[in-house]
């Protein structure tokens, strides 16, 4: 019983990753089996998706400290774009950082844009549990 959380705590955590995993085919797998709590699982789902994002937002932390390399990825002009953007809407968008496509990317933006961990993490953390709660109760 416990592999099943695991293995829904490394799939939650691998897809707020740029890799392509879906914790939500694990949770609904998971709940209709109806051997798991579904208060555990939320709470599994959330803390490994909420771990990624972490890593996310320590890589894009870190980043900026590589950026006058040659190799660096990001064009000085990229990065002043991102920069704008990111001012633009704020940092309450992290709140849609549970959103595929633009969640992963938004977590490493505020890392490199040296937002406040802690303020980081609640505002992560209410969009993933929100979205894990959601999820739970429409398919349970």
């Amino acid at each position: 019983m416990i592999d099943g959380y695991l293995t829904l705590f490394f799939s939650a955590l691998g897809a707020a990753t740029i890799l392509p995993f879906s914790s939500e085919a694990v949770l609904l797998t998971l709940l209709h089996s109806k051997e798991y709590d579904p208060f555990l699982l939320i709470a599994t789902a959330s803390a490994g998706n909420i771990s990624g994002s972490v890593i996310n937002w320590i890589l894009g932390f870190n980043l900026l400290k590589l950026k006058q390399r040659s190799w660096f990825p990001f064009s000085e002009k990229s990065v002043e774009r991102a920069s704008q953007q990111f001012r633009h809407y704020g940092v309450l968008s992290l709140l849609l950082a549970w959103v595929p496509i633009i969640g992963d990317p938004l977590t490493l933006i505020a890392g490199f844009f040296k937002t406040p961990f802690l303020l980081f993490l609640l505002l992560v953390s209410i969009g993933k549990i929100g979205r894990y709660v959601i999820f739970t109760a429409l398919f349970q």
